[in-house]
């Protein structure tokens, strides 16, 4: 602003008036020292966010659910998976008439594109599907000697959806339908980065080990003091069936020629069993017919007396007189003390009169 006015018609300048000072603005200085103050102890009372503010990429969507006719061990272990992966989905029992191609439009309704899926047969045999859905592949597992979280009591714990470190072995690398089932392994039981229900540390170990032609999970915690490892559970064992190209079904990529069917294994026990039962019977009943056979009698050998030496021929004794009958002492003794005691009572009575 100019700081003085002319008049248009040639008057003396006149001073322009200054703007007052409101009184809000006079105090403003005292108040921004109090405004920093507050501030800061808002910042101590807040709550801190997390420590990586990532974008999720990853939407990997794991469903976990079963068919009907699963035992309490089963549903134990897919609790134990869920509270393991928390990128992980729930449904409903599946009826076991309907065919395995509705998984995938299950999948679709549920938003998921991985699926494991347990398959129980007789109420004793359990299958494991792990499905790559709608186009797959997928592979079909044999689940053997189970143990679950509750069941084990380990000592090892970890956080409720940490996300874990996968182990492999090196055989993995070897053979290209391992290679395949690692890939497959590695896209189901890794939580995705940044995903809203997981937490940013890595505290436990999955170890996914091959012996026996067999696949063997384990769940380890890491120990940060010296990085050594306590195992927490579950643990499994599946055993590889076959590998189709599409989801739950399709051409085979791949067909285990060391599996055996747990009836085929059942069947074998109960032969060995039965053979065992039918030797002994064979063995019993060979020796009731030596017993019923006529005994064989072989003629004289007239060689077999040759060595014998005739005994000395005793002289025949003729006894004239009749031996003295032996004593029996125990007898003679008996009848004593009857005598002795029919004479003590016979002068105790007479004593009494």
């Amino acid at each position: 602003m100019a700081a003085a006015k002319r008049k248009r018609r040639g008057g003396l300048a006149v001073q322009a008036k200054r703007p007052r000072k409101n009184q809000e603005d006079s105090k403003q200085p005292a108040k921004l020292g109090d405004v920093a103050e507050e501030a800061e102890e808002e910042e101590r009372g807040r709550i801190p966010g997390p420590v990586c503010k990532g974008k999720w990429k990853n939407k990997e969507r794991i469903l976990i659910f079963s068919s009907r006719g699963i035992n309490f061990r089963t549903r134990h272990l897919m609790q134990d998976l869920r509270m393991l992966m928390p990128h992980s989905k729930a449904d409903t029992k599946m009826d076991r008439k309907d065919k395995l191609f509705v998984i995938n439009e299950v999948c679709e309704m549920k938003n998921c594109n991985k699926c494991i899926y347990f398959e129980a047969k007789k109420k004793q045999d359990l299958y494991m599907w792990l499905s790559n859905s709608p186009h797959g592949p997928s592979a079909k597992f044999l689940v053997q000697n189970i143990h679950t979280l509750a069941e084990l009591k380990m000592t090892g714990n970890c956080l409720k959806g940490s996300r874990p470190l996968l182990s492999f072995d090196p055989a993995f690398d070897e053979l290209p339908h391992y290679a395949l089932l690692k890939e497959l392994l590695i896209q189901i039981f890794s939580t995705p980065r940044y995903h809203p229900k997981s937490q940013p540390f890595v505290d436990h170990v999955f170890t996914f080990t091959i012996l026996d032609n067999r696949i063997w999970f384990r769940n380890f915690q890491i120990i940060e003091e010296d990085a050594a490892l306590v195992e927490i559970g579950p643990r499994f064992v599946l055993n590889l069936i076959k590998i189709f190209q599409g989801s739950f079904g399709g051409p085979t990529l791949y067909e285990n020629p060391n599996y055996q069917s747990p009836n085929m294994h059942r069947r074998i026990i109960r032969s060995i069993t039965a053979a065992k039962y039918k030797e002994k019977q064979q063995v019993k009943d060979a020796q009731k017919m030596k017993k019923k056979e006529p005994k064989t009698i072989l003629p004289h050998d007239p060689t077999a007396d040759v060595f014998v030496i005739p005994a000395d021929e005793k002289p025949i004794e003729i006894q004239w007189v009749k031996p003295e009958p032996k004593v029996d002492l125990k007898a003679r003794k008996k009848r004593i003390y009857k005598r002795q005691r029919k004479m003590k009572q016979k002068m105790n009575s007479g004593s009494a009169k």
